[in-house]
């Protein structure tokens, strides 16, 4: 909630103000304006000089307020909320006074700061080319950079009259890196030799070369070195024969020398990973799905480089375990800006909101668009602001159903910047559940447009939707299973027509284990590969218990099971979750014969005992041996050291049979029937 004091400024009176309607569902002075960054920009000094928290409910001129919030020496917080664009340029501005109070409580709520990745760049580039074109871009370049040109599979290359910079041959096999720290792997490399006259003649050739830049520029006008180019640090690529791209590499590459700071997009905790156990491959998910090539396996959890990683996200909003999570920001504080959002304006007196989640890059400047030159957004329509639509997780669309939105709209490009496999999957699962729970169908929705007229048309389909009869008010704290967990059980709590058990696709993040008892032997390797502990055994007496609401679907524990008792199950059992561990096989121990210590299970034991009987080793003059399958470690030991056992005592092997005992077998059949 805003609190302190919130200037309304009806920017010239272009917008009403639903200063009452502020006031009262953001419990704030309202303080209203007509042109408070001109005219009345005294009144906001001496707003500020009585208050410590001050929201303004604009954006364009923030940079002026910040400057005179400087000026005078302003300590406290000051704020900003976009309520022009947003709610009051539009047809239904009139009746967006709950949505302008949901606006300004979103946007009161503190975000944590992001951590920084740090890339250093020399100016050491490598252009590969294949032609004059690279040598022409290394001449503009050299004076900037350090620049050496490699040539793939050149044709006649006319020699400069004068070494500035070197030129050399060979085709790159293989590139890693990013700004500062590239790594290439060179075949067919040579020198050119310095007697080349109307073209380079090259020495002998070899394989196996290596180099290293800070600045890759690719001009060869083949495949790309990386995945999604465009979005690795420090590669820059253009078709050769684009003159108008390679204008703007070249002004690019200039500016690619010194530090730079760039986002630490996500947090990870290997503890948490659910990769893979003893070389047995379990959660492939965001491995699946990185665009940029930033995630690799590493043992038995994945690593994540954080300078090639480009903030997608979809490794953090499919990550089932919360390993991987997004930090800008992270997702218990957008979904507590989303929870002020919507409790506010059903403070504020409105109904059947529907929530749209777009970017900042594209999303934003639809929106603008559209309340400029269109209608403007519905009154019910409330806008979100994430850094990448990639980044929305289940646990998002789950807490926005369960405060009470009747829809969820999602705001993409026309052309996609990254792959939204991940997203689909994820929309899919939350509607699958929120039309088994009565919420009903198509209550998810993806919107790709450029186009703001087909975002205002796609945003007045209605929804045919039940929203939560009495919405929650949970506020969202931990980590991403944790949230996972609260969202999809409140959204249950407050359902229409809530059910216990909802089926899952396979994939979903959610799910149990089906045991064959009859199979399971209770060696317990499950419970050693499961890396959420959801499978656990008794120290007390042989048992396997199961706990739902921990199970992320790896499949380690199914893949591990040397019985093949274990298949997976995808699932929500909301009553699972609330309940302790189920116990899905339990037996009674096996005593020892000789001190009766328990040890082993019983089934187990007679299993063994019954495939070792009639073994020569347990029967004749072996039998006594036989009752050491009952005993104890300890006092197997000692019976084996008491009793007399010759190992040579097994029963003679079958004399080998060579070609001449078979020739004597057939003569002496022959000569029987002659």
């Amino acid at each position: 909630m805003a609190a302190g004091t919130t200037f309304l400024c009806s920017c010239e009176e272009t917008m009403p103000l639903h200063g009452e309607t502020v006031a009262k569902a953001c419990r704030t002075k309202v303080r209203t304006a007509h042109q408070l960054c001109r005219k009345e920009l005294d009144f906001f000094k001496t707003v500020l000089a009585q208050d410590s928290e001050v929201t303004v409910a604009c954006t364009q001129e923030a940079p002026l307020f910040e400057e005179v919030a400087g000026d005078i020496g302003f300590g406290g917080r000051l704020t900003f909320a976009n309520i022009r664009e947003q709610a009051g340029w539009s047809k239904n501005a009139k009746a967006a006074g709950p949505k302008t109070a949901a606006l300004i409580a979103a946007a009161a709520e503190e975000m944590p700061p992001v951590q920084a990745v740090t890339l250093e760049s020399k100016g050491v580039a490598l252009i590969y080319g294949r032609d004059e074109t690279a040598i022409t871009v290394a001449r503009r370049l050299a004076d900037t950079l350090d620049v050496t040109v490699l040539l793939t599979r050149p044709g006649e290359v006319t020699p400069a009259a004068t070494t500035d910079f070197p030129v050399v041959k060979g085709s790159i096999t293989s590139a890693k890196g990013h700004l500062g720290t590239f790594d290439l792997a060179v075949d067919d490399y040579a020198l050119p030799s310095p007697s080349s006259r109307r073209a380079y003649l090259w020495q002998a050739p070899r394989n196996g070369a290596s180099s290293s830049c800070d600045i890759l520029i690719d001009l060869s006008g083949g495949a790309s070195l990386f995945p999604t180019p465009e979005l690795r640090p420090g590669y820059l690529r253009v078709d050769p024969r684009d003159l108008t791209g390679i204008e703007r590499l070249i002004g690019e590459a200039r500016g690619l020398v010194g530090t730079f700071d760039k986002p630490r997009f996500i947090q990870f905790r290997e503890d948490l990973c659910a990769h893979s156990r003893s070389k047995i491959t379990g959660c492939t998910r965001c491995l699946d799905l990185c665009p940029t090539g930033a995630i690799s396996p590493s043992g038995d959890v994945v690593s994540i480089d954080p300078a090639v990683c480009a903030g997608c996200g979809q490794c953090a909003a499919v990550c089932p375990t919360g390993a991987a999570a997004y930090a800008l920001p992270p997702a218990d504080a957008l979904i507590r800006r989303l929870r002020s959002l919507l409790t506010t304006y059903r403070a504020g007196g409105g109904a059947t909101p529907v929530v749209l989640l777009h970017d900042g890059d594209h999303g934003a400047p639809l929106i603008d668009a559209l309340a400029r030159f269109g209608d403007g957004l519905p009154a019910h329509v409330l806008p979100l602001a994430v850094n990448e639509i990639t980044q929305i997780g289940p646990e998002m669309l789950a807490s926005a159903l369960a405060y009470g939105a009747a829809g969820v709209v999602i705001l993409g490009r026309a052309k996609p910047r990254h792959d939204l496999m991940g997203l689909h999957a994820t929309l899919a699962m939350a509607g699958t559940v929120a039309d088994a729970l009565g919420y009903g169908r198509d209550i998810l929705r993806l919107v790709e447009t450029d186009d703001p007229d087909r975002l205002a048309a796609d945003l007045a389909l209605p929804f045919a939707t039940k929203p939560a009869p009495t919405p929650a008010n949970f506020l969202p704290m931990g980590g991403k299973r944790g949230l996972l967990e609260i969202a999809f059980g409140e959204l249950h709590r407050v359902a229409p027509a809530p059910v216990d058990v909802v089926p899952l696709a396979k994939g979903a993040p959610f799910g149990k284990i089906q045991l064959d008892r009859d199979a399971c032997t209770l060696c317990l390797a499950c419970v050693s590969a499961c890396p959420t502990s959801a499978l656990a055994d008794n120290p007390d007496k042989p048992a396997l218990s199961f706990s739902e609401s921990l199970c992320v679907q790896c499949g380690l524990c199914e893949q591990t099971c040397p019985e093949d008792a274990i298949s997976l199950v995808p699932q929500i059992d909301f009553i699972a979750w609330s309940e302790p561990k189920r116990v899905l096989k339990e037996e009674e121990p096996f005593h020892c014969t000789s001190c009766a210590k328990p040890f082993g299970t019983r089934s187990t034991i007679e299993r063994i005992a019954a495939k070792l009987e009639g073994h020569w080793m347990f029967s004749g003059a072996n039998e006594a041996r036989r009752a050491a399958l009952f005993m104890c470690e300890d006092c197997r030991v000692e019976r084996v050291v008491n009793e007399s056992f010759d190992p040579y005592g097994a029963p003679g092997r079958p004399a080998v049979r060579t070609t001449d005992d078979y020739l004597r077998e057939a003569k002496a059949a022959k000569d029987r029937l002659s």
